[in-house]
């Protein structure tokens, strides 16, 4: 039977309980150690990268534009999601009041819709400069690549703003325990107490233009760039073209596989444990390998770094 909504605003949660990544204390002590490596290493990573664009004249480049946007957007995430994983790790289960899990929600959102477009464009920026280089100063101009950026985040604010304030309207009436080491959108509604219909609907038609648009437009970059490299007369220049575009196809995959999995179902999850393990994947493993795969395996980049430490 549902309850009527003067019972239902009586009744709403005023907190969360996050069980986190793992309950049992043993396990947890190893894993706080463990992910706050990570994070320390993940924030290390993407402000080297944001410094060396930043400082250097020869990475002035659309390509190295959006990778210091991305690193920026990294850091950000990971500081999103991450303090909550290590106080749950640490402290284990807690509360989290309703306006601070929200306001999670809303920043994860944001930063998540704005690295699935992020990757789209630092993907057609690779395919304008190797299958229409002679247009590539102009194709991917300065205001170009401002505006590609700047689209980016607006879009992902958008889309933020619908699906927090759908989720924030629900009521939950109880229970208020959270399988998740952040305030996600599976588990929260798995809690409401009322008809969600209508937000699974925001979120799966959301889900589908962002990820699915996004997903698409990398890909029919990354076929179109493997038919130019596959004309190729050098081996040489083939093997170097197509190991970097194998790494990033990697890293695309395993992003957009765990996120497409879990937000593109217009139905409630179930297996929460299932959740986190795919959640570990695209807020932590996927931050800390792009700075990896994206640029510090770049020549250019190498150069730079000794250049840098050369002067120290």
């Amino acid at each position: 039977m549902e309850k009527s909504p003067e019972l239902a605003n009586s009744t709403r949660v005023q907190y969360f309980v996050l069980l986190g990544l793992s309950t049992r204390p043993g396990v947890r002590a190893v894993l706080f150690f463990v992910f706050l490596a990570l994070y320390l290493l993940t924030l290390l990573e993407n402000a080297l990268i944001v410094y060396l664009v930043s400082a250097h004249s020869e990475l002035r480049k659309p390509m190295y534009f959006f990778l210091a946007n991305l690193s920026c957007l990294e850091m950000s995430y990971v500081s999103v999601t991450m303090p909550t994983l290590l106080l749950g790790l640490w402290a284990g289960p807690y509360r989290i009041p309703f306006t601070t899990c929200m306001t999670q929600l809303f920043f994860f959102i944001v930063l998540i819709c704005t690295e699935c477009t992020l990757l789209a464009s630092m993907a057609y920026d690779r395919y304008v400069a190797i299958c229409r280089p002679l247009h590539y100063p102009l194709l991917m101009r300065p205001q170009v690549c401002m505006a590609l950026a700047t689209a980016s985040w607006l879009g992902a604010l958008v889309v933020s703003v619908a699906k927090t304030t759908c989720i924030a309207s629900l009521s939950y009436c109880g229970p208020n325990l959270l399988n998740q080491f952040f305030c996600d959108v599976s588990p929260l509604l798995n809690l409401s107490c009322t008809h969600v219909a209508l937000t699974e609907l925001v979120d799966f038609i959301s889900a589908i233009v962002i990820f699915c648009g996004t997903l698409l437009v990398a890909l029919a970059s990354y076929v179109a760039i493997g038919r130019a490299v596959l004309r190729m007369p050098s081996a040489a220049a083939r093997h170097k073209a197509f190991s970097t575009c194998a790494s990033h196809l990697v890293v695309v995959g395993i992003f957009y596989s765990a996120a497409l999995f879990i937000y593109c179902r217009p139905s409630r999850i179930k297996s929460m444990d299932l959740n986190k393990v795919l959640s570990v994947i695209y807020t932590v493993a996927t931050p800390m390998c792009n700075p990896i795969i994206y640029c510090l395996r770049n020549k250019e980049v190498h150069d730079v770094v000794r250049k840098t430490l050369g002067r120290s």
